[in-house]
């Protein structure tokens, strides 16, 4: 039997049945706004180092960044929104052929609450919004 609660924070209905499935929640985040207990289990998603973050004050569980970008696509792509859609499109296709991304879903699947942290400053057009997407929508198909 399928249990309902109504979360008035939120306002959406959750169901027990998606704890059961192992169904994440994905959140977003820039590594330079400070670390709260609803982060969850936070992950960089950046290929490189986030300049003036020490690493011990950085609150990263772990640092993914081979499911980043690729340097070419990056480097490519500079931050200049004229080449965001071609970048999504070369980034997705990244991630479709990515062997690694199968290890991260079965590992952060016992995590509630996934917070994906980088450091771009434009954050319409940051990589991890097409990673973001991607992982929710692996998650839905398991």
């Amino acid at each position: 039997m399928t249990k309902w609660r109504y979360d008035f924070k939120t306002n959406l209905f959750q169901t027990c049945l998606s704890i059961a499935m192992k169904i994440p929640k994905i959140h977003i985040k820039r590594i330079y706004e400070p670390a709260e207990s609803t982060d969850g289990f936070r992950v960089l998603v950046d290929r490189l180092w986030p300049r003036g973050i020490k690493k011990e004050k950085a609150h990263v569980d772990e640092w993914a960044k081979d499911i980043a970008p690729s340097t070419e696509i990056r480097v490519a792509y500079g931050h200049i929104p004229e080449r965001w859609e071609k970048f999504k499109g070369q980034y997705l296709a990244e991630l479709k052929k990515n062997e690694d991304i199968p290890h991260y879903l079965d590992k952060w699947e016992e995590h509630p609450v996934i917070t994906l942290l980088y450091a771009a400053k434009d954050e319409k057009h940051a990589h991890v919004l097409v990673l973001q997407k991607y992982l929710q929508d692996c998650y839905k198909k398991r």
